[in-house]
């Protein structure tokens, strides 16, 4: 569950503002439960129990459960709808520098090989066939707002927005990535690498490829099995290193990616043949998982006479 501080972090946490609500979580981590069996576990009324479930529904943290039943079928059954809360805060670094977005839709890679499993889907069907890597040359491609893989990599060619006085201070990648396994796998981790301008820049193992909830925004269609989201992550490079939501990564910096020496910045994205976790990758669009947007690079700069 990704938070938004104005819109739903409030609730989240007068939610867990509770030594009852966070054992009632607890317990519902480890096995779906009724307001009944709650109240005889913590030894208090079943009315305190209601309320304290109807804040945490309220809250998006629990909900009621089809798929699990009690030995009377009358009463309502509790599960976790999440198990991990992000919060995302309005602004994560505060630089005094000017700075310039990219937007790059997943489907508009200009170079790429891939082993399956594999797959595309826009916000309304699979394009393609599921594991076909003729999927990644569809004219239909342009729409993806998933990408998936075994093995191999994608690679996007982004315009360099910076203009001649413009020296860049920091470069900034933000996406919502997964490892990628056929159905789903909370714990199949990942080596996934990353390169700017044909420098790699940070090996990062990422745990699993998940589908225990739906991804927030993910249509209709798109089956519970399926991958469901993945970490927003947002990586970094520095006049000093590259890192990866503060977890260094590499000596790599900024002036080693010679950013002004060309009028676009390629990025590659790869599970490589040598990898010590071959999990494959997710991305996740602005229509799938819980982050809504695509690919973004931001470019940090300072202006020079």
């Amino acid at each position: 569950m990704v938070l938004d501080l104005e819109q739903d972090g409030i609730d989240v946490y007068k939610a867990l503002a509770s030594k009852t609500r966070i054992r009632i979580l607890t317990i519902l981590a480890s096995k779906p439960s009724t307001a009944s069996e709650l109240a005889l576990e913590l030894n208090i009324s079943k009315a305190i129990v209601s309320r304290h479930l109807k804040e945490l529904e309220n809250a998006k943290l629990i909900h009621l459960s089809h798929n699990f039943k009690s030995s009377d079928d009358r009463k309502k059954v509790y599960t976790l709808k999440v198990d991990q809360i992000q919060i995302n805060f309005p602004y994560k670094i505060y630089l005094p520098f000017k700075k310039k977005t990219s937007t790059i839709k997943l489907g508009l890679f200009s170079d790429f090989e891939i082993q399956p499993t594999c797959g595309l889907a826009s916000s309304t069907h699979v394009i393609g066939q599921f594991d076909d890597p003729r999927s990644f040359v569809s004219n239909e491609r342009v729409d993806a707002s998933l990408l998936w893989f075994a093995k191999g990599y994608v690679e996007y060619r982004i315009p360099n927005l910076l203009n001649q006085n413009e020296h860049p201070e920091l470069l900034e990648l933000s996406l919502e990535i997964s490892s990628e396994f056929p159905g789903s796998n909370n714990i199949w981790p990942s080596d996934i690498s990353f390169s700017i301008n044909g420098t790699d820049i940070a090996l990062w193992t990422c745990p699993g490829n998940y589908s225990n909830v739906r991804g927030k925004l993910n249509p209709g269609w798109w089956e519970n099995q399926f991958s469901q989201y993945g970490h927003l992550i947002h990586l970094r490079s520095s006049h000093q290193n590259t890192n990866i939501d503060a977890q260094y990564m590499s000596d790599v910096t900024i002036d080693d990616l010679k950013l002004e020496d060309s009028p676009w910045i390629t990025l590659r994205i790869s599970v490589k043949d040598d990898a010590a976790n071959s999990g494959g990758l997710t991305i996740f669009g602005n229509s799938f998982g819980n982050a809504p947007q695509d690919i973004l690079l931001t470019l940090y700069y300072s202006e020079q006479e």
